[in-house]
């Protein structure tokens, strides 16, 4: 079951450029609250709250006690951080989506997926486990949303799988996904097949031998000259 750890907001009027610079000068993030209301409502946060609440969440989808502050007035509601938009480069939070959500209200959410144990499959074969999703949508009711979905692959061997209808989710939570949806297998491992190299043969040279000079005929009428002077 996910914690419902307080934070809190104040709502703000201005919107824009200008009044979003004005808001982070002062060390807050501008935010927003959908759902239970007439129409979302703009709010700030307290930059140091949110980064430390998302700094020890195991997701951004964590439920929330928001206590609002509108001027003297305060309330109180329950919410889903829904989206956090962070800087590109350094990392800063800076923007947050809310949604509001009653205790008997049914929602949706996306919860991480945890693989345990090590599989007999990656132990004893030298397999490859391999994560195919890394969160599942679910739905239940607020009071029982889990902050993670541990699932235990320590029995998987070559070729296993856990499929979405063989997890076991905690007693209220359902998941939207298919059921034959592949969460997490134990793959072969891969063999590197090494390169044929064919040998080359190198061709000989081709040698080419001098034509010997062949005897010159002789002309007609005429006998050829003796090979030996006779003495």
């Amino acid at each position: 079951m996910a914690n419902q750890t307080k934070l809190t907001a104040k709502t703000r009027a201005d919107v824009g450029r200008s009044a979003v610079n004005k808001i982070k000068a002062e060390g807050r993030v501008p935010a927003v609250i959908y759902g239970g209301h007439d129409k979302p409502v703009n709010l700030s946060l307290d930059k140091r709250e949110i980064a430390n609440l998302l700094a020890h969440a195991v997701s951004e989808h964590v439920l929330v006690d928001l206590t609002i502050a509108d001027g003297a007035q305060v309330t109180s509601s329950l919410a889903l951080i829904q989206e956090v938009q962070h800087h590109p480069l350094k990392g800063d939070v800076l923007h947050v989506d809310f949604h509001a959500v009653r205790a008997d209200e049914t929602l949706h959410a996306e919860v991480p997926v945890e693989p345990f144990g090590e599989p007999e499959g990656v132990k004893n074969a030298g397999g490859i486990l391999e994560i195919a999703v890394h969160s599942l949508e679910v739905e239940c009711l607020p009071k029982d949303l889990p902050e993670i979905i541990r699932i235990d692959v320590s029995a998987l061997n070559l070729g296993d799988a856990i499929h979405v209808k063989d997890i076991q989710f905690p007693e209220g939570v359902t998941a939207t996904a298919d059921g034959d949806l592949t969460v997490v297998r134990v793959a072969a491992p891969k063999v590197e097949v090494e390169p044929v190299v064919e040998a080359v043969v190198a061709a000989e040279p081709e040698v080419i031998k001098e034509k010997k000079e062949e005897p010159a005929a002789a002309a007609p009428g005429k006998p050829a000259a003796e090979k030996t002077e006779k003495k």
